[in-house]
């Protein structure tokens, strides 16, 4: 089996596989396979309502299981007769039917076959692809930075707002602009990844807090644009 789970009579089992259906409609994703039926014939009855991923399921292939062999137990072969995975899996697929109606019945408890396990990783692959991060989207960002008055060191308060570093963070240019008895405010450009930086977070654990609010009294974000 390429999904492996601990002993589905317990409680801890059913844990296991509650979490692993997260998101998902079936063992291997959103269609039904011989995993699924596998794992169906270990559980001794529907897990209930503490777990509802795993309850669903149960339901999705009971009831498969049920329109396709209607009074027939289906899937598993443990000492007994079970109607072969192959019609399982392909029920209203005539012609996967009938390319499969050779196969064996599942053994629950038969070691995984080699082509078992290039399925396996094959469908891991895929996900993996699938699911890549894609790139972060980018922000571009104005702020003004005031100082407390007009004897604040600017050079220095600027050398304040540049000291900050942290990934995804790229700061750009900058200007003195007058605001009025003698005092100016940095107005800086800065370039930011939106899933790396918040430019709230930036202001009140960064520029508003020691060292820097030695120099800066307030900032303000005057434009914020994606790229």
């Amino acid at each position: 089996m390429a999904v492996a789970f601990s002993d589905l009579h317990t409680e801890s089992g059913l844990k296991s596989l509650e979490e692993h259906l997260s998101g998902k409609s079936y063992i291997s994703g959103e269609t039904l396979t011989k995993d699924d039926v596998k794992v169906y014939a270990a559980v001794p009855s529907c897990p209930g309502g503490d777990f509802p991923n795993a309850s669903k399921w149960h339901e999705r292939v009971s009831s498969h299981l049920a329109a396709s062999f209607p009074g027939k137990a289906a899937g598993v072969r443990i000492g007994g007769v079970g109607a072969p995975l192959a019609e399982v899996v392909s029920a209203g697929k005539p012609e996967a039917a009938a390319a499969n109606e050779d196969d064996d019945d599942i053994d629950l408890f038969g070691e995984e076959t080699e082509e078992e396990k290039k399925a396996a990783e094959e469908r891991e692959a895929a996900k993996k692809a699938s699911t890549k991060k894609k790139e972060s989207g980018k922000s571009s960002v104005l702020m003004d930075v005031k100082p407390w008055d007009d004897e604040t060191d600017m050079k220095k308060l600027e050398e304040a707002v540049r000291s900050v570093e942290m990934p995804g963070l790229l700061w750009g240019a900058s200007k003195l602009v007058p605001v009025g008895y003698g005092i100016k405010k940095l107005q800086i450009m800065l370039a930011i990844v939106d899933d790396l930086v918040s430019v709230d977070a930036l202001i009140e654990d960064h520029l508003l807090v020691e060292p820097a609010n030695e120099y800066i009294q307030s900032c303000d974000i005057v434009a914020f644009n994606k790229i």
